[in-house]
Parts: C-alpha cells; structure tokens; sequence
C-alpha cells in the first residue's frame, strides 16, 4: 500500500480553493475525461488516457509478453533502444530487481561503443519508439541490425520491435519479418511505464509484468477511494518552482523517471515545475525547494511498490497539470529541439565542421566569455537569473564519464541555486521541454567531448559523432533564442577535462 509522511502534510489546506479545484478533478480523471485541462488541450487528451486503464488493459498482454519471453529465453543479454519514457521505466524496472539491462538513450559514439561490446550472438535488442521516427532510435536500429548481418546473423532472431500500431515502423518491422508488439496507441511515451514500452524490457530480463500490473491496480483502487494523490498534487503544486527528489535503495532511478514525467509534462506557458534529483539526502540541492524523498527524512516521503509509484506518479501529474492549467499530455518544445538538429544536419551536408574556441584552458575549450576555465565558470555564474536555475547538460558517455554528473551537487554547493544533471541526448525528452517552456530563469552549461573514430549509421551520410554535435549545439541555437545565459565547454581529452572542470569548480 502506498503510504506518505513528511512534516509537509501539515500544510494541506483541504478548504483551500486549490486542493477543492483537485479534489473536483479527481473522479473526472477516474472516468478519463478529456475536458479536464480546458478546451485547447481537449484533442490531445482524448487519445492520451489509456494509462489510465493499463493496470487492467495491460493484462491482456500477458500471453504475448510470455511468447516473446521464450521465443528469446537464450539470449543472455538484452539491450533497449529508445528515449524519454521508452526507456526511464524499463531502466528502473531492471535496477529495482537487480536485472541486467543495456539501456541505449544516447548517440555518444563511447557510450554505443559499450552497447555493441558484448556478444551480440547472445543479444536482444529491443527496440521501442511510438512512431518508430526518432531519430536516435531509428539511427541505433540501423546500426544493431547492420552488426548482426556483419556477424552472419539474422537481425529478426535477435531483435523485438515496439511500436504503436500502424506506425511507419510498425509496418516497416512487419513487412521484414521481426517479432513486433503494438502498444496502446492512446498512451503517451512518458506514461507508457505500465504498457509495452515498460513491459516488454521487463519480461525479456526474467520480471514478472503481472506484479507491476497488480501493485499498479491497488494502487489505483487506493488513489481513487482515498485522498492520498490528491494531497501529493496540491503539495506540489502549492510548493513553488523547484522540487527535489531523491532515490531509495528500494527504487534506484525512479527520480530520473518521475524527473522526466513531471518536467517535460509540466514545463509549458512559464508555469511548471522542475525536479532536481539529488545524489543523496546529504548533497547540496541549492535554494530553497520542497524535499520529495522514496524513504527517510524529507518534506514529502512517498513508500510503496514499484508498480503503486509508476501508476501514483502518473495520476499525481495528471492532476497537477489540471492544478495549473497546462496540458500535461504534448510537449512541443521537444520538436523545437529535433528540427534544430536537422537544419544543423542538413547546413553541414554529413560533414562535422571544425568549431574554433573562444579561449583554451588544458583540455578545456571555452566557448563563451572566460579567459580560462575558472574565470569562465565565474562568470557564468554570476548571470544566473534571479530565482533561477542551473542545468548542466552532458553530451558525454554517461558510463565511462560517469564522474562528471558530480558536477551538479558542487555547483549547487557553490552558487546555492538549484542545479539539474542531464545526459544528453536523452533529456531532451525530459528537462529539455521544461528549458524552453517552463520558467524563463535557467543558465545553461552545455558539456561536449572528443570522440576519436566514429559509428557510421547505416542509411546516413553522417555518423553518430556528427549526430550528437547536431543535437547538443541544435538545441543550444534553440536556447539561444530565448536569451538565456549559455557556456559551451568542449574536452579535448574527456578524462582529464572532466577531472580539470571538477577541480576548478571547487575551487570557485
């Protein structure tokens, strides 16, 4: 059962006008009404309220989940391509029951080079994506089926297809023969955790779907007879801008999750709010935000199976979004970022162009105001708006260059504002709607690095080293726009500029 505590819920002010405007919600999203969010969002949350049903719906799944289960059962090894909810969920699913999962949400040459190191005879490859058209997930497609035809192996034995029906790759897996499970086309990516797109990665790593799905609908049953989303929804959004979370051992990368959930469903009209995960209860998260925790002490502490928080967590946004007035279900500043991407791709012609920085500090290139590192670090600092945020965005290897995510709690420690961590790409499909259509208050650190050789994408006339470049200074160029404070800091060696950019923010 799920449970809260917390000396926050001291604050619920049931005759407020707030928590009565939730509380009116409550039954209406019981009985999936689209008119929720107001008129202009109406359209868009018609087709997106089958998570709503999926503790029930998906059960139908079972028998297929089972089939795929063993038609795969001596593969050793599983790996997932997707972005943003195609891949959070089944990421936390594997972590919370100590599963071996190869997560792929990234287009950083290093980091694909770890997803095709291991013995692809033994390999599943699943590949998810709604429209089959994202442009990351299309591009790893490619590579892994090319790499299995290298081996003299047959793509369609080593890879499963998750797709909405009648999507351009749905038909397209179909007509070449691989195994393919249709998802609820009326469940959004970031609330798919208890559809195919969670499940599919679930089964295939040895968990069982049915105790996500029963844990989900006692979740249901409890949110929907009790007050407790309800409460949870009007902390939230009676708290302000910023929200911290922070992981249990009981669910490891659930904030990541619920970080994507809430920014990029939240992150419209200059209202939202952005969570910030935090490494522990101890790190530093900067400024003054309302503390949300899975265990231990915080101003909200929220326990309950994994299941009961995939489903909470959906509803408590949900509700949030009716609270202030947003639509929770599009997120149009995400396809902001992917046209920037591919006019960058189109200027460059598949070639990667040499960038000259504004200054050079060891194996740090500055691009932006600063002499050297330290003095650009300061500077930056120092234009953070008023009430503002930092976001530090790595387009790096998130294994190997792990210890740059370390950055996050001493920029917090230093500049006292809330500071966030993302792993480019994929928060682009997370914290990167919030960026360009939440509060007008970030500053920007952008982290790029070497890459010595490439991954050829097959199809393309760029690789993976010139896609990720497009990516990060495509969206850099859409930040830009806005007027935003921005610092690009490329390594020309990742090791010893991450230890560099380590030591020097301390040292600020």
């Amino acid at each position: 059962m799920l449970k809260i505590s917390g000396n926050s819920l001291t604050q619920v002010d049931r005759e407020s006008a707030l928590y009565k405007k939730i509380t009116a919600v409550n039954p209406r999203l019981a009985n999936k009404d689209s008119e929720i969010w107001g008129p202009a969002a109406k359209a868009e949350a018609s087709i997106r309220l089958n998570w709503i049903d999926a503790p029930e719906s998906s059960r139908d799944l079972l028998p297929q989940l089972d089939a795929v289960s063993a038609k795969f059962r001596n593969h050793k090894r599983v790996v997932l391509c997707g972005m943003g909810g195609s891949s959070l969920a089944p990421e936390v699913i594997a972590a919370t029951y100590r599963k071996d999962l190869f997560v792929l949400d990234s287009t950083d040459p290093v980091y694909i080079h770890h997803a095709l190191a291991g013995d692809l005879r033994e390999t599943v490859v699943v590949v998810g994506s709604k429209s089959g058209s994202t442009i990351e997930t299309a591009s790893q497609r490619a590579l892994f089926a090319e790499a299995f035809r290298t081996l003299d192996l047959n793509p369609i034995d080593h890879m499963v297809i998750v797709t909405d029906p009648g999507s351009p790759l749905d038909k397209s897996a179909r007509a070449d023969g691989y195994t393919v499970v249709n998802a609820d086309p009326n469940v959004g990516g970031r609330f798919s955790a208890l559809t195919a797109f969670g499940l599919i990665p679930a089964a295939l790593i040895g968990v069982d779907p049915s105790v996500l799905l029963d844990a989900a609908s006692d979740a249901k049953k409890q949110i929907i007879e009790t007050e407790i989303a309800i409460d949870i929804a009007y902390l939230i959004s009676n708290a302000g801008q910023y929200l911290t979370y922070c992981d249990s051992d009981a669910a490891p990368g659930l904030s990541d999750w619920i970080e994507q959930l809430i920014a990029e469903s939240t992150g419209k009209n200059e209202v939202g709010r952005l969570p910030v995960v935090i490494e522990s209860s101890l790190a530093a998260a900067g400024g003054n935000a309302f503390s949300i925790a899975f265990g231990g002490d915080a101003d909200l502490v929220i326990t309950g199976e994994l299941g009961e928080q995939f489903f909470l967590w959906e509803w408590v946004t949900a509700l949030v979004g009716a609270a202030l007035e947003i639509d929770p279900f599009n997120q149009p500043n995400v396809t902001e970022a992917k046209e920037a991407t591919s006019a960058l791709l189109a200027e460059w012609n598949g070639a990667l162009p040499d960038f000259k920085a504004d200054a050079v500090d060891g194996a740090v290139e500055i691009f932006g105001a600063g002499s050297d590192l330290t003095s650009a670090l300061r500077t930056f600092l120092t234009e953070i708006p008023a009430g503002g945020y930092v976001a530090v965005m790595a387009y790096l290897d998130r294994s190997g260059d792990r210890d740059l995510a370390k950055l996050r709690e001493i920029i917090a420690r230093k500049s006292n504002r809330p500071v966030t961590f993302g792993w480019g790409p994929r928060f682009l499909h997370s914290t990167g709607q919030f960026h360009k259509g939440g509060q007008q208050n970030g500053a920007f650190l952008q982290i790029t690095g070497v890459t010595n050789g490439d991954v050829v994408i097959p199809g393309a006339n760029y690789g993976f080293k010139t896609l990720i470049m497009a990516q990060a200074l495509g969206d850099l160029r859409a930040l830009a726009k806005r007027k935003y404070p921005l610092l690009r800091l490329h390594l020309s060696d990742r090791s010893a500029g991450i230890s560099q950019l380590l030591k020097a923010a301390e040292a600020l």
